[in-house]
């Protein structure tokens, strides 16, 4: 009995010292279907995205990374629809769309922890919104104006750097980065930060001072 108290103990303790790794890496429920990112990793891919100044903003145009929501994987769907049928649950769709058009679903929203409903319609459809992760004018001025216009075209639709979202809150964040905005779910901050710096890593895309200091903050108590 008192062997099987201890080895109890003892898994009690291995389990909670993998907490933080298993928190970053796991996709839970209230999160959406996108995989989480590795929050050991990004302090590392941290440490070697180089920090500069903010280049002007002159010059940029949503028009700049290709046309909106473009079908870049061939695959018939534009990539505002891939997102949803990747984010939602619960999705219909259009009949005779090959199940590309989605009509209706489900939303676990990450940035506020609610649940949304979305229906496709001109008044209803921006309760979800996809979210750019790096906003496409703060890429901008991070190192996309050297960009040929194919890799800003992948850039804007990469689902590395797309989540659908509450629509306010993406309409609150504009084209804002880590030092300027960040999810009022506290609970998602660690993830958020952990998928910037895996886009920033992905794209070479430098930080601001601010930015790095935010995001250094908010992965130290992670």
């Amino acid at each position: 009995m008192r062997l099987q108290v201890v080895l109890a103990g003892l898994a009690t303790v291995g389990l909670l010292a993998g907490c933080g790794q298993l928190d970053a890496q796991t996709p839970r429920a209230d999160t959406g279907k996108a995989p989480s990112a590795d929050v050991g990793d990004a302090r590392k891919k941290l440490a070697k995205l180089a920090v500069k100044g903010r280049a002007p903003r002159t010059g940029f145009e949503r028009e700049k990374f290709g046309p909106a929501w473009s079908d870049v994987d061939h695959n018939g769907c534009d990539t505002r629809n891939d997102i949803l049928k990747r984010d939602l649950k619960d999705e219909t769709f259009k009949s005779g769309t090959h199940d590309c058009i989605v009509l209706t679903g489900v939303l676990d929203d990450p940035y506020s922890g609610k649940t949304i409903t979305f229906k496709r319609g001109q008044d209803t459809s921006t309760a979800v919104q996809i979210d750019h992760l790096i906003p496409l004018s703060d890429a901008w001025q991070k190192g996309a104006q050297q960009w040929t216009a194919d890799k800003r075209k992948q850039f804007a639709n990469d689902p590395m750097n797309l989540m659908a979202v509450d629509g306010p809150l993406n309409g609150q964040k504009s084209d804002s980065d880590a030092a300027t905005w960040l999810p009022p779910r506290k609970a998602y901050r660690c993830t958020y930060i952990a998928k910037q710096i895996d886009v920033k890593a992905k794209y070479d895309l430098w930080l601001t001072t601010g930015e790095k200091d935010a995001m250094t903050g908010i992965l130290a108590s992670c």
